[in-house]
């Protein structure tokens, strides 16, 4: 149900999982890659860290339709943004589902802004 308080804390709770995983990865982006898979781990943390702390911060009490689709949208992005550059460094897969990830970030972040605004 959109905007129901447990809905909010999954939400909240996998943005805390994915600031956790972010530190993990940027420590091994620095320590135990090189060259691209480093950048693109590198910039994968930074991304999960950022938008992780986005979804605690902000779904932790969120009301509402728009902004609890705001945090479907920003987990859905961030899954496949990171999670497409991780694929490729990880299992060498392609990264096609990045720029879709990157679109609903965007989208995300537009529709909290909306949120803010009405409030």
């Amino acid at each position: 149900m959109p905007g129901s308080p447990r809905l909010s804390r999954l939400f909240a709770g996998c943005g805390a999982l994915a600031c956790g995983l972010a530190v993990a990865l940027g420590a091994y982006a620095s320590h135990g890659l090189d060259g691209e898979a480093a950048r693109r781990a590198g910039l994968a943390a930074l991304f999960t860290f950022g938008h992780g702390l986005a979804l605690q911060l902000l779904m932790r009490d969120a009301g509402g339709r728009l902004r609890t689709t705001a945090g479907a949208t920003l987990l859905a992005g961030l899954l496949l943004f990171a999670g497409s550059l991780c694929g490729a460094v990880f299992l060498d897969w392609p990264t096609p589902l990045a720029p879709a990830g990157g679109l609903l970030l965007i989208a995300g972040w537009l529709m909290i802004a909306v949120d803010t605004f009405r409030r």
